[in-house]
């Protein structure tokens, strides 16, 4: 960072200035002073069209200077209200003027005069709503902005001198005479005292000269950083995160301070006041500046005394100091993270509340913009085609990475090095990274500077850094005779001649330390060849590009130059070539001249051919390149107000001397004495002038010599070309094509009437929307292809671009069916690829990717269609497979005779049994028409689910669904024997014999649940005769229902009937049931016992009904005549024996029902098919 006066403006009357105060946003510059002296000025840049006079460069004007009236005494106090734009003011007769600005003119808006003492403070909180205002005599005013008073308070026995609010508007701090800090609430309450640690060891008597909390309104550089700066009169002060911070940061300045304030990012705390001059008397004003953890940035001498007062500039790049009678102006040059490579400009920055830091990677070429989020953030440095990002890792402090990123900001190497880099420099080849007592330095390799049987060894042995990294101690002395293993603990050892910057060039590295010793090393051995010695403590150093000199820019912005291999009268090496110049703040020396570096001094550019200056160019700009002549410079300063979008224009672009002089000397003179002037300075960048400068004139002989000159091999090609046509016309045409203008290339052309030469000039270049414009416009042999081919390029822009829908409109036209279906699956458009699929020939190979594309989005039909239509069977099936479409793939299979399907079916079906997806396998076997298996799948769940008495209604559409399948079996099957008019039955016989008991009787599960459940529903509505008898009929269904609950249900029924008979029989097959254990048992037999105690083991007398066949009188709850033997189907809607002849079969299940029972049902009551 340097620091340097840049304007003056005079006090009239020479009246005292006491304070001062910069409006941040607006620009207004406020200074109060003796005998009620109040002013109000603006300085308004004057920014013109040229890049270089933008920023700190423009000349600035005052464009408002108001003196207010309205006080009679010494002016003490002026702050400004940010958010409402109002300016207030105080006097040493206490009177206060709160101003506002109406049509360009400031004028009274409130007066407030307390005439009892004076006010040593006014400030605003952050949100401009309240202000509060300490007296001397103790008294505290709060108010708000439209002059209501909030709330008043008087601190007896205290004089103020200072107020400041936090940022969230909760606390106020107080000062007063004794320099003791007071915290409030924002109430006026009393919390407690803060402690001073910085005033430790400090005798007599001390006062408070500045209290600023920086309220964050642009974010802060880091989390917890401090921000509440608290200064004495002595020099010291103290930093603190917040008002009880018990570890502030301690700073001891050394000087009389009589003003502190922050910058507009709180990243600099500036302290002003008087020091005693070295090898002098007397005292000078300086004003010292300080980062937020106390580390020493600058002091900047200031003419005249005493400074009594400085603010801010809303940017940050300028600061303003009431001096005396007079304002000086001083401008900033902050040190940014940013560089140059490759035509990239990569810099960062930060948001408000954002931790990490953003980094753009601005492409000057393209104007595009790569950003990139980067966490601890701390260094970066460029070269060439590449750029290092330096961060800290994690959030301690002990290991930090070296990110090697392209252009793009794309990663391309990383090393992490336990030590904590200050200073970082970069070359081709090497990244130097420092601390302040140790070095490293990574030679780097990147795979464009390796070849093909390096790459792979560099591949293999990435892990070894022997020969990639090297470290040693400032205090070392490196021979570069052997390999110095990385050792970070010794870098970590103390020194007493810290490094303060560091510079390299592909063969040297160059360290200045802060006693003014220079060591140069040579790479890549890293030998330490040299130590010199400067007057001065370095601040920036350079080396030229064949490292024979060196720049130096001292901390207080004096440049000299070292010639590194000149030899003194004494035998030593190394002699100081004096330049004097001051206020130098960046320097770059030429990339391909040993002799020609350019430097900043102040707003103006320099650039110099070894001692001799050229005339300056007013700019504000960082150099970021020299080469050819030409200097690149950025605009930084411009681009931080708006980082994410910024503008080619803040890029500024200047040429030497020797090349303008060139350039005017071809315009008005001529060839010949411009190759005259060339001859005598030489410089490739200079013959390639006057060799464009010839083939703008169609002088091909002096364009060749120009062209060898300057080792342009493509440029004497070019004219070797030329020299081969045969109409001064063409060749026009082709010197406009190779300078790029290729709409004068192409009219030269059209006037030939060679428009075949217009479009080949189109179609070299890729600009196929001017070759459809000009085939369009005319015809000819062959314009057919190239127009289908100019659709097709078209179709590729869109795409590359992602815009689909406009590829598809100029595919369509190229016949492109390739990218068609491309474009079509991204769009989704799957009836456009259809379309196309059906458009195209059979065994068109572009058929298998369409095939492949149906499969992936589901479309079993059409990538079976276009399987079939190039005769891949074996695909058309496996994808029907892939989608679950088995009954499709079953088909396709028995059509084309193909046996597989079978095997491929099973082994799908085992791997789902085997992950437990037994339904998935049943749905599987379904589709495939596979019935019987699904049923045996289904009664496999149906059981396992009984055997853990699960939901029986579950239970029972369980069976029913596997009964449905057999059915739906034997459907089919029969179906397929009456088609092939066949009697013969063995596939059936062979199937019915695998598992008859399933076949035989396959709605016997659903049965056996269908009246469990009835039962159930008749006892619990209290219907016991009809649950009786239906109970009965579970007995049928011993092998599908659990013992247990058959015959428990049952013994409950008889007992509820009063058929103990019945009752008794039931509990003895409990007690014998080997599914009991012998607890159980137990508890049957206690019951048993309970019940046949009170009640004997009879039947009561039940009703009777006629047996339909003998006419014998029976039990109403038997099932068969004990007469004739007879069995009596039951009914599935009631579970009672079926007498009556009107009967009731479902279509489905075929069971019975008495019609009279069916009258209240929808659905079948078993299968729950629904009445015809």
């Amino acid at each position: 960072m340097l620091v340097y006066l840049s304007k003056k403006i005079a006090i009239p009357n020479d009246a005292k200035l006491r304070c001062i105060g910069w409006h941040m946003g607006k620009g207004w510059i406020a200074c109060g002073g003796e005998n009620g002296l109040l002013k109000v000025l603006k300085l308004e840049a004057q920014e013109g069209k040229d890049v270089k006079a933008k920023g700190l460069a423009a000349p600035s004007n005052l464009s408002m200077n108001q003196s207010l009236e309205g006080h009679n005494g010494d002016i003490h106090v002026v702050a400004w209200n940010e958010e409402h734009s109002k300016l207030t003011s105080s006097d040493q007769n206490g009177l206060i003027i709160v101003w506002f600005l109406y049509k360009g003119m400031w004028y009274e808006e409130m007066i407030n005069n307390r005439n009892k003492s004076i006010v040593r403070s006014i400030q605003w909180n952050k949100e401009g709503q309240k202000i509060c205002i300490a007296y001397d005599d103790g008294a505290v005013i709060v108010g708000s902005v439209d002059g209501s008073r909030l709330w008043g308070k008087d601190i007896k026995g205290i004089q103020l001198t200072h107020v400041e609010w936090s940022p969230d508007g909760k606390v106020l701090i107080f000062g007063n005479s004794k320099g003791e800090i007071h915290i409030y609430d924002s109430h006026g309450t009393y919390n407690s005292k803060m402690t001073i640690q910085c005033l430790t060891n400090a005798t007599g008597a001390v006062k408070i000269v500045g209290v600023t909390w920086y309220k964050g309104k642009l974010g802060y550089i880091e989390p917890n950083c401090p921000c509440l700066a608290i200064a004495y009169d002595i020099g010291r002060a103290q930093i603190m995160r917040h008002e009880l911070d018990t570890n502030p940061v301690k700073i001891d300045s050394g000087m009389l301070v009589t003003c502190i304030a922050w910058n507009n990012t709180g990243s600099l705390l500036a302290m002003g006041g008087s020091q005693k001059a070295s090898g002098a008397d007397k005292d000078v004003s300086v004003v010292q500046f300080y980062t937020p953890h106390g580390e020493h940035l600058h002091t900047l001498r200031v003419p005249g005394k005493p400074l009594s007062s400085l603010s801010w500039e809303g940017g940050g790049l300028r600061i303003a100091l009431a001096i005396s009678s007079f304002i000086y102006f001083a401008n900033i040059r902050h040190d940014y993270l940013w560089g140059y490579f490759s035509n990239t400009v990569v810099y960062a920055f930060q948001k408000p509340d954002h931790v990490e830091h953003f980094v753009i990677f601005w492409n000057l070429v393209s104007n595009e913009k790569f950003p990139k989020m980067v966490k601890n953030l701390v260094l970066i440095a460029s070269c060439k085609d590449f750029c290092v990002l330096i961060t800290r890792v994690g959030d301690g402090f002990g290991q930090y990475s070296l990110l090697l990123c392209n252009a793009l900001g794309t990663p391309i190497d990383c090393k992490y090095i336990e030590l904590e880099p200050c200073f970082v420099s970069m070359s081709h080849t090497h990244v130097i990274v420092t601390s302040q007592t140790g070095i490293f330095v990574w030679h780097y390799r990147t795979m464009s500077r390796l070849a093909a049987p390096e790459l792979m060894s560099h591949l293999m042995s990435r892990k070894s850094t022997e020969g990639q990294e090297r470290l040693i101690h400032v205090d070392d002395h490196p021979t570069g005779n052997s390999e110095i293993p990385v050792d970070f603990k010794k870098a970590h050892v103390q020194t007493g001649d810290p490094i303060c910057c560091v510079c390299n060039s592909e063969k040297a590295m160059v360290v200045g330390r802060a006693s003014g010793t220079v060591q140069y090393y040579s790479l890549p051995k890293l030998a330490l060849e040299q130590v010199f010695s400067l007057k001065c403590r370095p601040h920036k150093i350079a080396l030229n590009s064949n490292s024979t000199m060196l720049s130096v820019i001292d901390i207080n912005g004096v440049l000299n130059l070292f010639n590194v291999e000149k030899k003194n009268k004494d035998g030593s090496v190394g002699c100081i070539e004096l330049l004097d110049r001051k206020d130098v703040w960046d320097l770059k020396w030429a990339e391909d001249n040993p002799d020609l570096f350019a430097m900043m001094e102040k707003t103006r550019m320099y650039i110099f051919r070894k001692l001799d200056p050229e005339e300056p160019v007013v700019v504000s700009g960082h150099i970021c390149y020299f080469n050819d002549m030409e200097v690149k410079s950025v605009l930084l300063d411009e681009i931080m107000k708006d980082p994410e979008n910024p503008s080619e224009e803040l890029i500024a672009h200047m040429e030497i001397k020797s090349l303008r002089d060139t350039r005017s000397l071809l315009q008005t003179v001529g060839i010949t004495d411009a190759h005259q002037f060339i001859e005598d300075n030489p410089h490739p960048r200079l013959w390639r002038l006057l060799a464009e400068f010839s083939l703008e004139h169609l002088d091909l002989e002096m364009a060749e010599k120009a062209f060898v000159r300057c080792s342009d091999y493509q440029g004497i090609q070019f004219v070797k070309r030329l020299k081969v046509l045969d109409s001064s016309a063409k060749q026009s045409a082709e010197v406009a094509a190779y300078f790029k203008r290729f709409e004068d290339a192409e009219r030269i052309y059209l006037e030939m009437d060679r428009r075949d030469l217009a479009v080949d000039l189109r179609v070299k270049l890729g600009d196929w929307f001017k070759v459809v414009q000009l085939l369009k416009t005319g015809g000819g042999a062959g314009d057919d292809t190239i127009l289908i081919q100019a659709w097709n390029a078209i179709g590729d822009y869109y795409a590359d671009r992602q815009k689909w829908q406009h590829a598809v409109t100029y595919y369509t036209q190229g016949k492109n069916q390739e990218r068609l279906a491309e474009c079509y699956y991204i769009l989704e458009d799957y009836d456009g690829l259809e379309k196309l699929a059906s458009s195209l020939p059979e065994n068109h190979p572009l058929l298998h990717s369409l095939a492949k594309m149906f499969v992936t989005v589901g479309m079993c039909e059409q990538a079976v269609h276009c399987y079939v239509k190039v005769g891949k069977m074996k695909d058309a099936i496996n994808c029907c497979v892939e989608l679950n479409q088995w009954d499709q793939a079953v088909d396709l299979a028995k059509k084309h005779n193909i046996k597989e399907i079978d095997s491929l079916l099973a082994k799908y079906a085992t791997y789902l049994l085997e992950k437990d997806k037994i339904l998935s396998a049943v749905e599987l076997y379904h589709k495939a028409n596979h019935f019987i298996e699904a049923a045996k799948l289904l009664i496999k769940v149906a059981r396992a689910a009984s055997e853990q008495s699960l939901n029986p209604m579950k239970i029972k559409k369980i069976y029913v669904l596997s009964a449905l399948l057999v059915d739906k079996f034997r459907s089919v099957l029969k179906d397929a024997h009456e088609a092939e008019k066949q009697a013969d039955h063995s596939k059936e016989d062979m199937l019915l014999s695998t598992e008859s008991s399933i076949l035989d009787n396959p709605w016997r599960g659903a049965e056996a649940y269908h009246f469990f459940l009835m039962a159930q529903r008749y006892l619990y509505t209290g219907k016991i005769e009809s649950a009786l008898t239906t109970t009965l009929v579970l007995r049928e269904y011993e092998g599908v229902l659990p013992l247990v609950d058959i015959y428990s249900l049952l013994a409950l029924c008889s007992c509820a009937a009063g058929t103990y008979s019945l009752c008794s029989k039931a509990l003895i097959k409990l007690e014998s049931s080997k599914e009991l254990g012998e607890e159980q048992r137990l508890l049957y037999d206690q019951l048993s016992l309970q019940i046949f105690t009170r009640h004997p083991p009879k039947d009561k007398v039940s009703g009777h009904i006629i047996c339909p066949s003998c006419g014998a009188e029976i039990s109403d709850w038997s099932f068969a005549c004990t007469t004739c033997n007879m069995k009596f189907p039951i009914c599935v809607a009631t579970g009672q024996p079926q007498l009556s002849s009107q009967l009731w079969i479902c279509l489905v299940c075929k069971h019975r029902a008495n019609t009279v029972d069916m009258k209240s049902f929808k659905n079948c009551p078993l299968c729950h098919t629904p009445k015809p």
